[in-house]
């Protein structure tokens, strides 16, 4: 008897189930993805004991006829692909769905029933599968459209069952799935009812707004509050979204998403990429929140990797990468010296009546009678020297503050450390030393970019020996790392049938530095992901380095000039709304939130 022998259809269905259905989450992922690529404007799911009892998604879409009911639930039956395709079509997809295998998969280890009737249909059909067993197609009661409805999931695998975490954790699991693709298709209207509770429920958007209407729905208001806009397009690819402000940021990347060409997926490359945008902003151990979608040509994009369809890859990584890092960067930079509304909400928190004690207030007021001298690290900007100059300046200092300074003028010092400033509508408080490290640093950044980086040639070269495939590489961007201030070239094989790359001159500012481990570094970034950003990220973080110890320093007394050169820097400096680890480098406070606070309102 022969070893090797066929399994039996029932174990094959059940296999197969396994790999696409692997709890109720999986499942209504499935089912809402056919609904979408139906073209409905709503869509409503109610789940009984976390979907393990009841599943039922209702839709408008384009709803299927009794002889289509009867291929739906075959395996490997699907209107995604075109008839006469070969196979092509697959690596184009431009649905979300296109294998054929989600209703038999659902119906071979639940009671699965369809109901449809479509636009043009006098009556609506029905199909139940139990268990793998497929009924009759009969004539039914229902409303256009499709309604799903699937029963004591995994009965026919019992097994699988006993690994299904509490109702409440199941629930949580589709309530994430489902507001993921209602993020991703603001257009269609969703609903979640929860052993008849309703969850939630998001009513279609539309217009230019519409987008950043769904994700401040579900990511909360604070977010619609303190998100940025990202746009980028090229080589085809196209990037757009909304980014939280540095200071908006969280203990976890939980509120990080992508969407590509309508896909909702988990992708290793957004979180690099996202911590190499905000590497200037944020500390290692904080997160910002947004929301990211990609639209490409399907060519160039493969969702045939796995089969829940929840990663894809991209055919040119590097270049996704780099639009994600520059697009963000940019948003950032446009936000200029925002910071966003929670930081003054955290504030309000803080104060309690009774509690403020006397403010010792230094006497460095802004009506300071000379300047003394430049700020340490970088001096004043042209600009604020030449504001300061202004009779206009002078008169300012005297009178009410105008609109056009959004931080105000410097009416004190507080400690040492912290500017008080007078805005025409409330007043701010700076963190001197933060707000001057950020500044140095755009400046540093500036000058980098305007001037190029200046190299330093080693005294003795030193040689770094790389794998054969990463060494060809970084060999081929020698013109590239050149622009970056390293100087490389070939050095004979190196040993073990390693490429030995011999470095002949560095950055300056990494004069003194393990610079052959940070090639080694830069070699297997590039090979992973195509890019060569990662030499950038550590260059401007050493930069950042650099501005904190040239900074003007907490304790520093400052004179009311000093002070006020401070703000108007901060007002035209990018980012200057938070310091180089994430902090706000000011809190703003308005009148309103003042008279609130002493029960004028």
């Amino acid at each position: 008897m022969s070893r090797i022998r066929r399994l039996p259809e029932d174990t094959i269905n059940r296999i197969a189930a396994g790999e696409v259905v692997e709890r109720p989450a999986s499942a209504v992922k499935e089912l809402v993805e056919n609904a979408i690529d139906a073209k409905a404007s709503q869509i409503d799911v109610s789940l009984g004991a976390g979907g393990k009892t009841l599943i039922l998604i209702e839709d408008n879409g384009h709803a299927m006829t009794a002889e289509e009911l009867s291929l739906a639930v075959e395996r490997h039956a699907t209107s995604k692909l075109p008839e006469g395709d070969g196979g092509d079509r697959m690596f184009r997809i431009a649905s979300l769905g296109f294998r054929g295998e989600a209703l038999p998969s659902i119906g071979a280890v639940a009671h699965l029933s369809i109901t449809s009737r479509p636009i043009q249909g006098d009556v609506a059909h029905e199909i139940r599968v139990d268990g793998g067993k497929l009924g009759q197609v009969k004539p039914a009661a229902g409303q256009t459209g499709t309604r799903v409805e699937v029963r004591d999931l995994f009965y026919a695998t019992p097994a699988r069952l006993k690994f299904l975490k509490s109702d409440r954790a199941e629930t949580t699991a589709v309530s994430d799935i489902l507001r993921r693709l209602a993020m991703a298709n603001p257009q269609i209207g969703f609903s979640l009812t929860s052993d008849g509770r309703k969850s939630f429920a998001y009513p279609p958007e539309h217009g230019e707004t519409a987008q950043l209407k769904r994700l401040g729905a579900i990511l909360g208001r604070e977010f619609a509050d303190n998100a940025v806009p990202v746009l980028a397009t090229r080589d085809g690819v196209r990037l757009y979204g909304f980014a939280g402000l540095p200071t908006f940021n969280h203990a976890t990347a939980q509120k990080q998403y992508l969407v590509v060409n309508g896909r909702p997926v988990r992708d290793k490359l957004l979180n690099g990429a996202v911590r190499g945008a905000y590497q200037d902003f944020l500390a290692g151990n904080r997160h910002p929140a947004l929301a990211l979608f990609i639209d490409l040509e399907p060519s160039e994009l493969d969702v045939n990797v796995h089969p829940a369809k929840t990663e894809v890859r991209f055919r040119d990584a590097g270049l996704i990468r780099s639009m994600i890092v520059g697009g963000l960067r940019a948003s950032m930079a446009e936000a200029g010296h925002r910071a966003s509304t929670t930081v003054a909400g955290q504030t309000m928190s803080a104060f309690r009546p009774g509690n403020l004690g006397d403010a010792h207030l230094q006497g460095n007021f802004a009506a300071a009678q000379s300047f003394q001298a430049p700020i340490e690290g970088g001096g004043m900007s042209e600009a604020a020297a030449e504001w300061l100059s202004t009779p206009q300046a002078a008169q300012a200092m005297r009178e009410a503050v105008p609109a056009h300074l959004p931080l105000g003028l410097a009416r004190a010092q507080l400690h040492e450390t912290y500017i008080l400033s007078q805005t025409h509508d409330g007043f701010v408080i700076v963190d001197q030393h933060a707000a001057h490290e950020r500044l140095v640093y755009e400046r540093m950044k500036t000058q980098m970019a305007e001037r190029g980086i200046a190299r330093q040639i080693l005294l003795v070269p030193e040689v770094a020996e790389l794998e054969p495939e990463e060494g060809d590489l970084i060999l081929s961007r020698a013109a590239e790392l050149l622009e970056l201030g390293f100087v490389i070239e070939r050095f004979g094989p190196g040993s073990d049938g390693r490429v030995a790359v011999l470095l002949r001159e560095v950055p300056a500012m990494l004069y003194g530095a393990d610079c052959v481990a940070l090639l080694r570094d830069m070699a297997q970034e590039m090979s992973e992901l195509g890019a060569g950003l990662a030499l950038k990220e550590r260059l401007e973080e050493i930069a950042g380095t650099l501005a904190c110890h040239t900074s003007v320093r907490a304790g520093r007394r400052l004179n009311g000039e000093e002070m006020n050169a401070l703000l108007r820097d901060m007002e035209a400096t990018p980012n200057s709304g938070q310091c180089n680890h994430g902090r706000p480098t000011y809190v703003e406070l308005k009148l309103a939130d003042i008279e609130r606070l002493f029960g004028r309102r």
